[in-house]
């Protein structure tokens, strides 16, 4: 028994001081890293292939514009950008009046679109439940898809009628914002309904309808993607739906609601036929957005493009090349704050 006990116990020792003893290195797990197959390597391809064309054609438009504008930006210089006449032919060109007239068009479509967008959007993803939220989805985005000359026509033939007696009435009892204000040359305010056509406040209504469903997919997105147990959480604690909308869902969306704004005016600064149909151009400064006359840079090369000469055509490509850049300054500060935004949380969609 002694002995047994003895030998089980000095092979025990054995093996212990083996283990403990052992030079060999212990070796780390191997890290397994699939080979890509040919349908992977074809996607990462086209997928790169894709964004550089695009890219690269974006570069192609700047350089184009930039090559052609070339020769109106060198004798022009500065007085470019302040001076607002548009006479090529006698070296007296500028953009100052349509470039104000570009933003004041955009800044009213702005706050025309983005209450109607963000009510729309919160109403899908919010209160509609079912196929009416899926209806609604679908009508949205296609209304996306009518074109500028629609709306251009239903702005002329149509809202414009309904749009002159309400901007009498701001002109009436606003007219100490001078803004607002409608008067002559002599300042003896203008009462007369052909003094209130053709303004800068219905083409900003009529571009504000066409860039609500651009604003309202950005925000609906946005919101949807709200996390399902803060929703909860915020019910279970007391909370009414508003009282829910206003403490988890709009926070949330913040970058939805300023990206889908930013994209909506970059798409607002370059509108062209529906501006052009309302807008009756002049080339003076109009601060007076209730008043008949205005215009815009896209308006200005569409009006101007079919008769210009050489050199004119090179002033005109320096306007498009001005509005390119504000429009692209504008759209990657939009995508940037879009991509910042809160995402990859669980939504009720």
């Amino acid at each position: 028994m002694s002995d047994g006990s003895g030998l089980v116990g000095t092979t025990t020792t054995v093996l212990l001081s083996g283990d403990a003893l052992d030079p060999t290195p212990r070796q780390e797990p191997r890290s397994v890293t699939p080979r890509p197959t040919r349908s992977d390597v074809a996607f990462h391809a086209v997928s790169y292939a894709a964004g550089g064309l695009t890219v690269a054609i974006m570069l192609a438009v700047g350089l184009f514009l930039s090559l052609r504008a070339g020769s109106a930006i060198q004798a022009a210089g500065i007085d470019f950008l302040i001076e607002q006449q548009w006479s090529p032919e006698t070296g007296k060109f500028g953009i100052a009046a349509v470039l104000s007239g570009t933003i004041t068009i955009a800044v009213i479509a702005v706050c025309v679109s983005v209450p109607l967008a963000l009510g729309t959007s919160l109403l899908i993803s919010e209160v509609m439940v079912g196929r009416l939220k899926q209806w609604s989805i679908t009508l949205v985005d296609l209304m996306a898809a009518v074109p500028s000359v629609v709306f251009g026509l239903w702005g002329v033939f149509f809202l414009q009628e309904s749009i002159i007696p309400v901007s009498r009435w701001i002109s009436t009892y606003f007219a100490w914002i001078p803004f607002f204000a409608v008067s002559d040359q002599g300042g003896a305010p203008l009462t007369d309904a052909s003094a209130f056509t053709s303004s800068a406040f219905i083409a900003g209504i009529v571009v504000g309808l066409m860039v609500v469903p651009t604003q309202t997919s950005i925000m609906r997105e946005a919101f949807m993607q709200a996390p399902a147990g803060e929703r909860e959480a915020a019910f279970a604690l007391g909370s009414t739906r508003w009282g829910m909308i206003t403490a988890v869902v709009l926070p949330f969306g913040r970058g939805g609601i300023i990206g889908g704004t930013m994209l909506g005016l970059g798409r607002a600064l370059g509108e062209t036929i529906a501006v052009y149909m309302i807008i009756s151009p002049i080339f003076t400064i109009n601060w007076q957005v209730l008043k008949t006359g205005g215009n815009s840079v896209s308006a200005l090369i569409a009006l101007r493009y079919g008769e210009a000469s050489e050199f004119a055509l090179s002033a005109l490509m320096a306007a498009g090349l001005v509005l390119f850049l504000i429009t692209l300054v504008i759209n990657f500060a939009a995508s940037s704050i879009v991509a910042r935004s809160r995402s990859g949380a669980e939504s009720e969609a």
